[in-house]
């Protein structure tokens, strides 16, 4: 028979027995916290896809410090996706930069506006908008951090640059989560990422001959997947 879930499972209050019905249908009312969070999430996808969210308010600031201080950065992650033609919500920033620009953006700015949240590493906190701040280093490599054909490049030589902003040509983007969520399976939202891409995008099977044939197969097999016709 169908399944039956609890109440509680997705943040349900359940109603007193004897206490008088509130709607003809449904499992039961929703709890004030659970609707408080949904509220909240709608609230930040709408500021979200206006520009206005602290995610981007972090960007901004993060992109016009590094600019000022002549640090050598490509924008990766959501806010990438949003270039290349797909549109999805994030709430941290993700960067790619070399090492030694790294350790020079923290010399600078650790204490004034940033924090590390993982000591020595490129996990730091914007204190300012409370946003995570990823920073990838150039070399290492996507995924499970093993050696393979693809590793983060060093934007120095690969950035192709805005007035206010810096990112990678979309080949290199789409080959790192393309190496990502083929050797780690808890990254297997990069490879939905690239499907989605390809189907928003309507990127053409062609781009697959700008890839390291190290991906290529499985960019084909997404591809082949982004064809498919969505019966709902």
């Amino acid at each position: 028979g169908p399944r039956s879930f609890g109440a509680n499972m997705i943040g349900m209050s359940a109603a007193a027995p004897g206490s008088p019905a509130t709607t003809v249908w449904g499992a039961g009312p929703l709890s004030p916290e659970a609707e408080a969070r949904f509220a909240s999430g709608v609230e930040y996808c709408g500021r979200f896809f206006m520009g206005e969210s602290e995610a981007h308010k972090a960007l901004y600031k993060l992109t016009a410090l590094l600019d000022a201080d002549g640090l050598p950065y490509a924008i990766i992650g959501a806010f990438a996706l949003l270039e290349y033609g797909h549109r999805r919500v994030t709430v941290d920033v993700d960067l790619v930069m070399r090492e030694d620009h790294l350790q020079e953006f923290k010399r600078r700015h650790l204490g004034k506006g940033y924090v590390e949240r993982v000591p020595n590493t490129g996990k730091l906190l914007d204190t300012e908008f409370g946003v995570n701040v990823d920073v990838l280093s150039s070399g290492r490599f996507p995924g499970d951090d093993k050696p393979k054909p693809i590793a983060f490049p060093d934007p120095t030589t690969t950035a192709v640059r805005g007035a206010r902003f810096s990112l990678l040509p979309m080949p290199l983007f789409i080959e790192l989560k393309l190496a990502s969520g083929m050797v780690a399976p808890h990254r297997g939202k990069d490879l939905v990422d690239v499907q989605e891409l390809i189907r928003s995008a309507h990127l053409s099977r062609e781009v697959s001959l700008a890839l390291d044939p190290w991906v290529r197969d499985k960019f084909l097999e997404l591809w082949e997947l982004a064809q498919v016709a969505d019966p709902f």
